[in-house]
């Protein structure tokens, strides 16, 4: 479960914002969360929930995770489709002529304290 090594690594960078910004009260953590990023939602808030424990910084911090669809881009029409849904061959045109345009992102978007 590699969703326990992606938490120490969020809560080493979360730290580093609260001691940069001398935040001793830490209310929540916002992820962004790509739908294909190969990170487990469930299991990301389960090692959380686990983790927080560990810190008095982090014992009242709430997890938030935004999800962002996977979204396919077609070079041969130019058209833009659900990449879950269809994978990589485009359902308007039948190319395989694309790439990912959203999706797999996993990213900080916001850090919430006192």
């Amino acid at each position: 479960m590699h969703e326990l090594g992606v938490v120490f690594h969020v809560m080493d960078d979360v730290r580093k914002v609260c001691e940069e910004n001398e935040i001793t009260d830490l209310q929540s953590i916002t992820l962004q969360l790509g739908t294909v990023s190969g990170v487990i939602p469930s299991y990301l808030t389960d090692c959380f929930m686990w983790a927080r424990e560990k810190e008095e910084l982090f014992k009242k911090c709430e997890l938030i995770v935004e999800p962002i669809e996977a979204v396919t881009y077609c070079e041969d029409c130019k058209e833009m489709y659900d990449t879950v849904k269809h994978g990589k061959t485009c359902p308007k045109c039948g190319s395989t002529n694309t790439y990912l345009y959203t999706g797999n992102e996993f990213m900080i978007k916001e850090i919430a304290g006192c």
